[in-house]
């Protein structure tokens, strides 16, 4: 009996040392981080030291807490054996979402800033957090990869059963297509050489040099990827016309103004040439005489 008054006063004091090393911590990262946010002018780089000190502060926290209440749970291993299997089944989904965070740490499937599509989601990566990440989402019902102006906070441990797309990881581009569908009576190769010479217009040109580098650095990490980065011109006889596809690199996120550039340059040059009409899904009756 005597025993358990002084125990008491030694979880006390203990508890008292965990909570003024909380305090010390995280106060000392509150002066640091504010006098280092106030020498840095890139938001960017603002965003990566808080989230950098949250961790340190973190993990220094822990090891302190582990090193006061050491002697305290060096007797206690197989109660703490029991407890620790109980909270594994309790919070399972939370446990799985600190092994996916560890695994976006460290094996960088994607970080803040890429474009990724997860699952049915998919939108601009603007948070890691240990429990979750959010993205800006795009899609849903605005078209052509445009933000919605929502924020989606999607559980970390997604990474381990949904497939992971990412737009920017490897190459800052991606192919884009431009199909245009002309009638079947129209000059399909004047047709053909109208979306050349248009996507000509907007392939890279002096940025492409750089995209090459950039694929030939992800190369060491990914095989397969594309080495001719040239714009190119398809055609295919459909149902009811012709359809030439223009296919050409465009950054990930300027998807839509792309399309919107290339198409109105077609109009332009549709007007001034009456051999070439666009086409569209029609019906034709033919009445034979049966006399």
């Amino acid at each position: 009996m005597e025993a358990l008054p002084d125990l008491v006063s030694e979880h006390a004091l203990n508890l008292g040392l965990s909570l003024l090393s909380l305090i010390l911590i995280f106060t000392a990262r509150h002066l640091i981080l504010r006098a280092v946010i106030a020498r840095v002018q890139d938001t960017q780089a603002a965003f990566r030291a808080r989230k950098l000190s949250f961790y340190v502060s973190a993990g220094l926290f822990l090891l302190v807490i582990g090193i006061i209440w050491t002697s305290q749970l060096a007797g206690a291993g197989s109660f703490l054996g029991i407890l620790s299997a109980g909270i594994a089944i309790a919070l399972t989904d939370v446990l799985k979402n600190v092994a996916g965070w560890l695994l976006i740490v460290f094996r960088r499937p994607f970080k803040v800033g890429d474009r990724i599509e997860i699952g049915s989601d998919a939108g601009d990566v603007i948070d890691i957090g240990v429990f979750r990440f959010s993205l800006q989402e795009i899609r849903n019902w605005v078209d052509a990869d445009q933000t919605t102006g929502r924020i989606l906070h999607i559980p970390n441990g997604l990474v381990f059963v949904e497939p992971l797309a990412n737009f920017t990881e490897a190459f800052p581009y991606i192919w884009h297509e431009i199909p245009m569908t002309v009638t079947f009576e129209s000059d399909w190769e004047q047709a053909r050489e109208m979306v050349q010479n248009v996507v000509d217009r907007y392939a890279l040109d002096a940025e492409q040099a750089a995209a090459v580098g950039e694929l030939e650095k992800s190369a060491t990490q990914y095989s397969g990827l594309y080495r001719d980065l040239a714009p190119s011109v398809f055609v295919e006889a459909i149902d009811f016309g012709v359809t030439v596809t223009g296919r050409l690199l465009v950054e990930a996120r300027e998807r839509r103004l792309m399309t919107s550039l290339i198409w109105q340059d077609l109009l332009s040059e549709l007007s001034q040439a009456p051999n070439v009409t666009l086409a569209y899904p029609t019906t034709r009756f033919f009445r034979a005489d049966l006399e």
